[in-house]
């Protein structure tokens, strides 16, 4: 079972970014705890190269912080789930859960949209009743995407004349 050391980097740059490491787990401290966590899961082996990164790659096309915390609750998540087949007996183990459980409560928000995004996929396009609902709220769902369109292209067009170039 490789383990990525880009995916336990990329648990430390999630902590980090949204300040919960602060005062109840200092940085150094769950530094030790993830380089033991990296020796229980033997993440030196050669094949944790291949393939490249699982977690810090995707990371990079999230740019929003709203966009951030839905990518951020379900790589929390799939760690916590990782950890739930491991020692619980180690304090390294514990330390981390905890602090992921943490994480996890603080972006309760990213899973709800994860859910509502899940649910979205299962909806049966081809069911007549369906089709209906969602003809009687075309216009709505266009008027939102223009909303969110109009308010880019407002701020653009104030920056545009503020900006002497």
């Amino acid at each position: 079972m490789a383990f990525q050391t880009s995916s336990l980097f990329a648990l430390c740059i999630i902590m980090i970014s949204f300040g919960h490491v602060e005062n109840r787990l200092n940085l150094l401290q769950l530094q030790d705890d993830i380089d033991k966590l990296k020796a229980d899961f033997n993440s030196s082996h050669s094949d944790v190269a291949d393939g490249g990164p699982i977690f810090t790659e995707r990371l990079s096309s999230w740019t929003e912080r709203n966009e951030k915390r839905i990518i951020l609750s379900q790589i929390i998540s799939m760690y916590l789930k990782m950890l739930e087949n491991t020692d619980r007996s180690k304090d390294h183990v514990r330390n981390i859960s905890e602090e992921l459980h943490t994480l996890k409560e603080s972006l309760s928000d990213g899973s709800k949209k994860i859910e509502d995004l899940k649910d979205l996929t299962k909806l049966q396009m081809s069911d007549l009743k369906i089709q209906r609902k969602a003809v009687n709220e075309l216009f709505i769902v266009l008027q939102k995407l223009g909303d969110t369109s109009s308010s880019h292209k407002r701020k653009r067009s104030q920056f545009q004349r503020l900006c002497k170039c």
